[in-house]
């Protein structure tokens, strides 16, 4: 059995990886998730295995030293896999204090732990990990052409990613003086079930059901790359089994869109599927979009080449981008409760009051 230590595993990627590793290896496979249980993490998200016997939640901080050697001393952890972060470039312009500690400092612990417990004399134990999340904000800003690498230089824009950038250079650091076995994972925008609506599809779903206008930041024609979150998942277990000790492996699905087109693109799906839901909002018109002053040091363009981790472990997207639109649309609606319970919470009523709802 192999035990893995996923810390933020109550957020949005992280509880979707946590439930994917359960239903994949079941018996094979011991989770213990630590999360502070910050704004963004809930755990209601893991509704559904927390009782399973191969899952054991423990709330904490990954910078309390002395509560992560705990769970290093107390269990044979096989696996590190570093969700916990914070990741709302908004929040990290008005304060990014946080993020320093969270993103850098909590990182450095996770990794003195691991060492500490992994290390036998100058070598690792045989099969150990540290896999870190990543980012592709790190790579900066794209123009129209060209695509992030794993060899781009590495040229944050926002506190958020330049948090993210360092802790990635902290973790490829342990590889290089101490031959730690280490992976990067650098991924797209995700998109999908769980997803905080701070970020840009949930708020949009979020504002369509509630008959609130969608303000895009601009003119709206910055663009991302997306991936629906069970392929970063797939991605990162393929990573963890057979990814290169100290290589960085670039996610995603080639699925480039300009935020203009996203928030048509679900105006239009939930105005097809609304009528087979009772939610009192019955049509969403396209003119309840806005554009507002630009976000600054706003990315025009991200773009990743995953070609790496497809032609060397063999990882390729499997869900069809309009596919998972809907099929996200469509949990959101079967899922009004958790919508509605998360966005009346103290941080969404702070988020709307502070930026009216805009992405």
């Amino acid at each position: 059995m192999k035990t893995y230590l996923i810390t933020g595993g109550a957020g949005f990627i992280g509880s979707n990886f946590t439930s994917y590793i359960l239903k994949k290896y079941d018996k094979n496979s011991m989770i213990i998730n630590l999360d502070k249980l910050t704004y963004a993490g809930n755990l209601n998200n893991l509704k559904s295995i927390e009782k399973h016997t191969n899952y054991k939640f423990i709330k904490g901080d990954i910078c309390d030293e002395t509560l992560v050697d705990s769970i290093f001393k107390n269990h044979t952890i096989d696996y590190v896999i570093n969700f916990a972060a914070e990741s709302h470039v908004d929040r990290s312009i008005m304060d990014s204090s946080i993020f320093t500690k969270t993103n850098v400092l909590g990182i450095q612990v996770l990794l003195d732990k691991a060492k500490k417990y992994w290390q036998s004399g100058e070598c690792f134990k045989p099969n150990k990990k540290f896999v870190q999340i990543s980012t592709d904000e790190v790579y900066g800003s794209l123009d129209r052409d060209g695509y992030f690498r794993e060899e781009t230089p590495l040229s944050p824009r926002n506190p958020y990613s330049a948090s993210k950038a360092a802790a990635d250079l902290i973790v490829n650091s342990y590889y290089h003086t101490h031959k730690m076995p280490i992976n990067i994972t650098r991924c797209s925008n995700n998109y999908g079930p769980y997803q905080f609506p701070e970020k840009f599809i949930p708020l949009i779903i979020n504002n369509c059901l509630n008959n609130r206008k969608m303000p895009l930041y601009g003119d709206g024609k910055n663009i991302r790359d997306w991936i629906h979150v069970e392929d970063h998942c797939r991605a990162i277990d393929v990573v963890l089994s057979h990814g290169k000790p100290g290589e960085t492996y670039n996610i995603g699905a080639h699925n480039e869109k300009e935020n203009i087109e996203i928030a048509k693109l679900i105006i239009k799906y939930l105005n097809e599927i609304l009528p087979n839901y009772n939610y009192s909002t019955k049509y969403i018109s396209p003119d309840s979009i806005e554009f507002v002053k630009d976000r600054k040091g706003h990315d025009k363009r991200y773009a990743i080449d995953s070609s790496k981790i497809k032609n060397q472990l063999n990882w390729h997207s499997e869900i069809d981008f309009n596919e998972g639109i809907i099929k996200t649309l469509k949990w959101y609606l079967e899922n009004e409760n958790w919508l509605k319970d998360i966005t009346s919470g103290e941080y969404m009523k702070y988020y709307n009051s502070m930026y009216n709802g805009r992405i």
